[in-house]
């Protein structure tokens, strides 16, 4: 079972009385928010240490390599100014009792395309497959020019977990997919660094790490990661139909900062030499743009800044 997730860009740009979830401006006073609740349903959490293999599809530079491999660094790093990515993370601690404490584990290149450019999900579940491991999440990233099955159309990135067998036992191993979108489709899938395709086209932000595609994957990433680690076999933590489910970031979908609605990320910090918007640092002096979580003590979006 695989888990979609996709900037609702029809959401946050083309409706002016929609309902948002708590934590983006009311449109009407005359409109009620309703608490955001994302029930658990009795399933297993990712909690302890996790390994993060990375499995990078195609060409990346060795700067887009480190720039997300500082962010996986980052989640769990000790030490880090703040606003941090570390404490961004620390709110899927609150989903049940302990923290998923993410390491970088293998690091696979598959620069030569093995497999072609044009992927479907049974071959992103061949190339997590290849990578085994208890307490473990194997991340597919595909490059620029690797087209997959539902990209750009219905989803940015995906997780979801596949049998895997281990001497006499099977397990049940998590996965994710992100693919890069500064070609394809950076108006859905690496907003607010793009401008929307639809919708009021105000300018979009400067990327912190001046890559809109990878700065892009980011926020996708981030997205999956939180939604592996709180519902990662279908039964944690989600709104709605179980094959679409709202999850801890993708229920706060466009929110960045205090003060969002739909169409405006909301209030981020800017760094003074570049004039890029980020509200999260991490190691190596990294800064970072991260979407809302979904904090269950408030029943609320959550945003650093």
């Amino acid at each position: 079972m695989a888990y979609f997730y996709r900037f609702a860009i029809l959401f946050l740009c083309c409706c002016s009385i929609t309902v948002v979830p708590t934590g983006a401006r009311k449109l009407t006073a005359l409109v009620e928010q309703q608490p955001l609740i994302l029930k658990y349903h009795h399933g297993a959490l990712l909690k302890g240490n996790i390994t993060v293999n990375l499995i990078w599809y195609g060409q990346f530079t060795p700067i887009q390599r480190s720039i997300i491999v500082d962010f996986i660094q980052s989640l769990s790093a000790p030490r880090a100014p703040l606003p941090s990515v570390s404490t961004w993370w620390k709110t899927t601690d609150k989903y049940k009792v302990g923290s998923s404490q993410l390491v970088v584990g293998k690091q696979i290149l598959h620069e030569a395309y093995t497999l072609g450019k044009s992927l479907k999900t049974r071959h992103l579940v061949a190339l997590t497959n290849k990578v085994n491991g208890l307490k473990s999440i194997n991340v597919v990233l595909t490059a620029k020019d690797v087209a997959v099955d539902g990209f750009c159309m219905s989803r940015c990135g995906t997780h979801g977990s596949t049998r895997v067998i281990q001497g006499k036992r099977v397990i049940r191993s998590a996965y994710v997919w992100v693919g890069n979108s500064e070609t394809q489709c950076p108006g859905q899938c690496a907003w607010p660094f793009h401008q929307p395709i639809y919708g009021p086209q105000t300018p979009p932000l400067v990327s912190p790490n001046g890559d809109v595609g990878v700065d892009g994957m980011i926020i996708n990433l981030a997205t999956v990661l939180a939604g592996t680690v709180t519902n990662p076999f279908n039964n944690g933590y989600f709104q709605g139909p179980a094959t679409a489910p709202l999850e801890a970031v993708s229920a706060c979908t466009g929110i960045f900062g205090s003060g969002a609605y739909p169409g405006d990320p909301g209030r981020v910090l800017v760094e003074k030499t570049t004039g890029a918007s980020y509200n999260a640092n991490g190691v190596n002096g990294r800064k970072y743009l991260l979407p809302a979580m979904w904090d269950p003590q408030t029943s609320a979006c959550k945003t650093l800044v």
